[in-house]
């Protein structure tokens, strides 16, 4: 689709000129569904470790050492796949044929229980933008019962985006101003 064309690439030139270093309460909205969740055993969260002046998500590793959950970071497949493998904080990184940083040792893949999902854009409906390869689609098509979770400054949003059919609505926004389900 020509129109997400268009707004990816104002969408990334928008978040590098306004991007901003966030204080660890950016995620108390996140930790306090963590806590509530994890009476229902949530046992993994899955990461992304930022590029592209993405909301910095790293200091989420020290609130989450509190709750005992197991994080994840994504790996790129061929075709386009993606699978999720254990990272604890420090622990050494590659960086992928795209330029991201992803987990070294190869470990069992496993499923997240709650994703964080990095994003360019989002809309009211809690569609999401992202960079146009649709890892975070395919993944979320196969696994349904994943709590989903756009992390994004709030500047980040649109009234509306176009979306196909392909295209996954998140379960939750988090930005500064809190979190919308």
């Amino acid at each position: 689709m020509q129109q997400k064309i268009v707004i990816r690439k104002k969408a990334l030139v928008n978040r590098k000129k306004k991007y901003f270093e966030i204080s660890s309460q950016f995620f108390y909205p996140l930790m306090q569904l963590l806590k509530k969740q994890k009476k229902n055993t949530i046992n993994t969260l899955s990461l992304y470790y930022p590029s592209n002046y993405e909301v910095n998500v790293l200091s989420l590793f020290q609130l989450i050492k509190k709750i005992k959950i197991k994080t994840l970071l994504p790996v790129i497949k061929p075709n386009n796949q993606m699978s999720f493998v254990e990272w604890q904080y420090l622990d050494p990184l590659k960086v992928n044929e795209f330029g991201i940083l992803e987990p070294c040792l190869a470990s069992k893949p496993l499923f997240p229980d709650f994703m964080l999902v990095p994003l360019l854009a989002f809309d009211s409906n809690n569609n999401r933008l992202g960079y146009g390869k649709g890892f975070y689609d395919k993944f979320l098509e196969k696994k349904k019962n994943i709590i989903t979770i756009g992390i994004a400054f709030s500047f980040q949003k649109y009234n509306k985006l176009p979306v196909s059919n392909l295209d996954i609505k998140l379960d939750y926004i988090l930005t500064e101003e809190g979190m919308k389900k």
